[in-house]
């Protein structure tokens, strides 16, 4: 057996909502919709991977998802002019990795990481 895709669902009141905000935020595409759940998109290939934590690192939270960008900068000046918190960073971790969470408008924590 070989696992193809690992997804990850964000509870939402209005999925459509959240959906657009992540569409406009991270230049997302929006293939499919079905009112109670919708499809976000690239298409870039990625890896598969799946996380076990019981902390977010640094003595945080730990995120329901991580979000990979070219540009951390640009993610933060995007995610700030959607209206979205920004709750913690953004900071070079002592791992190596840059990154910041915000809460999303439905109150998903979110890991943005510079990849």
């Amino acid at each position: 057996m070989a696992v193809t895709r690992i997804v990850a669902n964000l509870r939402a009141p209005d999925p459509m909502s959240l959906a657009k905000f992540y569409r406009d935020v991270f230049e997302l595409e929006l293939p499919f919709d079905m009112g109670w759940i919708a499809f976000l998109s690239t298409d870039s290939t990625q890896k598969i991977e799946l996380h076990t934590a019981s902390e977010g690192g640094s003595g945080t939270e730990l995120p329901v998802i991580s979000i990979g960008v070219d540009n951390l900068d640009d993610a933060e000046a995007a995610v700030r002019a959607a209206g979205a918190k920004v709750v913690y960073g953004p900071v070079g971790e002592k791992w190596g990795l840059r990154r910041f969470f915000f809460r999303d408008p439905a109150d998903n924590l979110v890991n943005v990481v510079d990849s």
